[in-house]
């Protein structure tokens, strides 16, 4: 068991580390400009064109980020993505706050969901037009859309950040590990 807790540990650090940007590092303007935003998978539904735009910000080299996107796909949201070197011009410009964030930041109708956001949060937060910036889950939880590992799923909250920065949980998902 000791194995695979240290196989499950080096597989978020890896996960964590290549989705990270340094935070004080510089990006040349031009790294910042996507190119061409795409869908992320050629395989997915042609979406509905009246069904909500999430724009994902993302590092190129991120996987967990494109798993994601690719959740949102599957439930239904138009998503484009966009590859930037530096996350944390994005999310400053955002408004996300730094001990809150995760590794990609999407931006749906004027809010921003940072991390691993569920589909049916986001379906919530749009029906019900709080005021607010957005919706985060801090961190890489295991078995948040993007992040699954196998059938488990840790406990973790999505939370709701109000227009002046402070946070309250919009949600809870229990998990299934205790």
């Amino acid at each position: 068991m000791t194995a695979f807790r240290f196989s499950l540990l080096t597989l978020a650090l890896v996960a964590l580390a290549a989705c990270q940007s340094p935070a004080d590092a510089p990006a040349p303007a031009a790294a910042d400009t996507p190119v061409a935003p795409t869908a992320l998978t050629s395989e997915a539904p042609t979406p509905d064109p009246d069904a909500p735009l999430v724009t994902v910000y993302k590092s190129p080299t991120c996987g967990c980020c494109s798993l994601w996107g690719e959740h949102l796909e599957a439930e239904g949201f138009r998503v484009e993505a966009r590859d930037v070197t530096n996350m944390t011009a994005i999310k400053d410009s955002l408004g996300v706050p730094r001990d809150l964030a995760s590794c990609h930041t999407g931006v749906v109708e004027g809010y921003f969901v940072e991390g691993h956001v569920p589909a049916e949060n986001i379906r919530q937060l749009l029906a019900d037009k709080p005021e607010a910036r957005g919706l985060t889950v801090p961190g890489m939880p295991i078995g948040s859309p993007g992040m699954e590992v196998g059938d488990r799923v840790d406990a973790y909250d999505i939370l709701i950040v109000d227009d002046s920065g402070e946070a309250a949980v919009f949600a809870s998902v229990e998990g299934n590990q205790g």
